[in-house]
C-alpha cells in the first residue's frame, strides 16, 4: 500500500489537484491507515511513526485550509513586511532621543530614518498580566473606541486569517482642532513567539473604503506593539509601541511632534484605566 500511498501524497502537490477536497481527504485516510498498519507490526509504535502521525494531522489541517487569493496573499504578505521591518527599528538601539518622560515613568522616545522619516517609541509597564493586554488590543481592538478618546472608532473590514486582518480607523480632532479628523486604512497582523507577542501594521488601501467625506486619509507604518511580561513579575507587562505616521496635510514638524508624543502617553493612561475597570460578573 505504502507505493500507492505515496503516488496518491504526490498527486495532490500539483495546485490543479490540490483544489480538489475529495482528493485531498482521500490522501489524508491513506496516510492514517498506512501508518497504523506499520505501526501494528511492532509491539508499540516507533517514535517516528509518532512523529509521522503528529506531521500528517499537520497536514490534514493544512489541506482543509481555504486557499487565499492573489489579493489575501498580497495583505499577508504585507503585514509580514510591516511586522519585520518595525522589529529591525527596535532592534537599532542607537541615537534614540528622548521626547517625553511622564510622572509614572512613561517614556517616549524618537529617532529619523532616512527610508522612514520620524518615528516615535513608547515605553511602559502595565500592571496587568500579558494576556490580558493582548486580549484588549487584539480581542477588542474594535472597543478601542470606547475607552481612548484619540479614536473614535476601529472596525475590522476583512478577517484574512487568524492574525491578519483590514481595518479602518477613525482618529478623533485634536482639542482646539489643532489636528482635524484623519483616518486610515490598515493591515494588522499578531504574532506570538514564546513569551513576545508583536502586534504589527501598515496603511493599506482597500476597495470597499475609499475616503471618507470629512476625513483625511492619513498614512501609517510601519508600526507595531511589542509585549513582554516583566522580568520576575509575570502579572505586569512591558509594552513598546513603535509608532510611524504621516498625518498629511499642512502641519508644522513641531505641533506634529508634540502631538504624537503627547497620544502615546494619552494611550497608556487610558489603557491602564481600561484594563482596571471592574470585570462583570457572569450571570
Amino acid at each position: 500500500m505504502l507505493p500507492a500511498t505515496s503516488k496518491l501524497c504526490a498527486a495532490i502537490s500539483y495546485r490543479h489537484l490540490r483544489n480538489m477536497t475529495g482528493l485531498r481527504r482521500q490522501a489524508t485516510v491513506a496516510i492514517s491507515q498506512e501508518l497504523s498498519r506499520l505501526a501494528s507490526r511492532s509491539p508499540g509504535p516507533s517514535t517516528w511513526i509518532h512523529q509521522v502521525r503528529r506531521r500528517s494531522s499537520l497536514l490534514s489541517s493544512r489541506l482543509e485550509e481555504k486557499p487565499f487569493s492573489e489579493m489575501e496573499m498580497s495583505y499577508i504578505k504585507q503585514g509580514e513586511e510591516a511586522l519585520q521591518k518595525s522589529l529591525r527599528i527596535l532592534e537599532d538601539q542607537d541615537d534614540w532621543k528622548t521626547e517625553m518622560v511622564a510622572g509614572n515613568g512613561d517614556k517616549v522616545l524618537s529617532k529619523v530614518l532616512p527610508d522612514v522619516g520620524k518615528v516615535f517609541r513608547l515605553e511602559v509597564v502595565v500592571d496587568q498580566p500579558l494576556d490580558t493586554v493582548y486580549g484588549e488590543l487584539v480581542d477588542n481592538m474594535e472597543q478601542m473606541g470606547d475607552w481612548n478618546p484619540n479614536v473614535k472608532e476601529v472596525r475590522i473590514l476583512e478577517k484574512i486569517r487568524k492574525d491578519t486582518v483590514i481595518t479602518h480607523e477613525k482618529a478623533a480632532a485634536t482639542p482646539g482642532n489643532i489636528v482635524g479628523p484623519r483616518d486610515f486604512v490598515s493591515v494588522r497582523c499578531s504574532r506570538r513567539r514564546g513569551s513576545t507577542c508583536v502586534l504589527a501594521g501598515m496603511s493599506t488601501t482597500y476597495g470597499a473604503m475609499p475616503e471618507q467625506e470629512g476625513f483625511i486619509r492619513a498614512e501609517n507604518g510601519p508600526t507595531c506593539m511589542v509585549l513582554r511580561p516583566l522580568p520576575g513579575s509575570p502579572s505586569q507587562t512591558r509594552l513598546t509601541w513603535l509608532l510611524s505616521i504621516d498625518l498629511k496635510g499642512w502641519l508644522p514638524k513641531s505641533i506634529i511632534n508634540q502631538v504624537l508624543s503627547q497620544t502615546q502617553v494619552d494611550f497608556a493612561k487610558h489603557l491602564r484605566q481600561r484594563l482596571a475597570r471592574p470585570v462583570p460578573a457572569a450571570c
